[in-house]
């Protein structure tokens, strides 16, 4: 099988180059890469010659217009018969596509998705954000880890589909949660989804705890832009953390008001995420930062859906796109 491996990038040719280095390492090589720059003042041209002579690359720049635009110009301007996306963020294992390639001969799927991992050479605070990003303790298992509360749904850091299911349900739409909406629409479409457990990336997540804030916060923003396009996509897990920001505070004004002993719950809480961060990373370091990014995770997702429950649910206000798209996809 021939892939496309579809990559946007915006001002990052340090990530180009890691993410170059490791495919050119690659032990299946029937593939290319269309590397779609969008608009960067700081593009990554210099890093595509390095290795325009060890793997296929199809370099494109083009105007500014968001990562959903531009994965889609990716996808449009694809060979392969199977398209594949990751994030510009990503470094890719050598028996990646091989693995990809085995699975789709015993286990056929029409759209797929992977789980990420750290890798050894992450910092401290990167294997703190990964630990709090694929923990069940933290997001439910709902990026791919074993232990799930949702049914998985390929995320676009590690995603491939066929060309066919393409042709048929069209790229990403221009919203938060793009990726998710995409993977409902092929369900619907009647294609199927799996998760593969061994197609793995280790994914270099912001180091930035206020950036990293941002983009959870984003992510619980789209939860109801999801929920307004496919109202059976809003699961439990999903409205937990908008529940643990409302029970924290309660929690708050009990401990002052009524007696500490409240305390108790969250300090069980910490301990358990604790343990559960040492148990998996083995260090002290990573499991103390946990704590903090953990936090930060649950909060900043929290207030993001309660923000945009509170806006778009109960006010009915927001972009009037979002009906467009469901009108369209109906």
């Amino acid at each position: 099988m021939f892939f496309s491996l579809i990559v946007p990038i915006y001002n990052r040719p340090e990530e180009a180059h890691e993410l170059l280095e490791s495919l050119s390492a690659q032990t299946y090589t029937g593939f290319e890469l269309v590397l779609v720059e969008d608009g960067s003042t700081r593009p990554c041209r210099d890093e595509v010659e390095k290795f325009c002579t060890k793997i296929e690359i199809r370099y494109i720049v083009k105007e500014n217009s968001g990562r959903s635009d531009t994965r889609n110009v990716g996808m449009k301007n694809a060979r392969g018969d199977y398209f594949i996306i990751f994030d510009s963020d990503c470094i890719i294992p050598p028996h990646y596509l091989e693995t990809v390639n085995r699975m789709l001969q015993d286990d056929y799927a029409d759209c797929f998705g992977g789980p990420d991992r750290e890798h050894p050479s992450f910092t401290t605070m990167q294997k703190a954000i990964n630990y709090t990003m694929t923990s069940f303790w933290t997001t439910g298992g709902i990026r791919g880890g074993k232990v799930n509360m949702e049914k998985f749904k390929p995320r676009s850091f590690n995603m491939g589909l066929s060309r066919a299911v393409y042709e048929k349900v069209g790229g990403f739409n221009d919203m938060y949660g793009e990726d998710i909406d995409l993977s409902i629409r092929i369900n619907k479409a009647g294609f199927t989804t799996k998760l593969y457990h061994d197609a793995f990336v280790y994914h270099k997540r912001r180091v930035d705890l206020k950036r990293f804030y941002k983009q959870v916060h984003i992510f619980g923003q789209a939860r109801i832009n999801l929920y307004k396009l496919h109202p059976e996509s809003l699961k439990p897990v999903h409205i937990l953390p908008a529940l643990f920001v409302a029970g924290s505070i309660a929690i708050i004004l009990a401990s002052i008001f009524v007696s500490l002993w409240f305390l108790l719950f969250p300090a069980v809480y910490i301990l358990l995420l604790f343990s559960d961060s040492l148990l998996k990373t083995k260090s002290l370091s990573i499991a103390g930062l946990s704590l903090i990014t953990s936090c930060i995770q649950i909060f900043g997702y929290g207030l993001g859906f309660i923000q945009s429950f509170v806006l778009k649910i109960i006010f009915r206000k927001g972009p009037e796109d979002l009906e467009t798209l469901k009108k369209k996809y109906k």
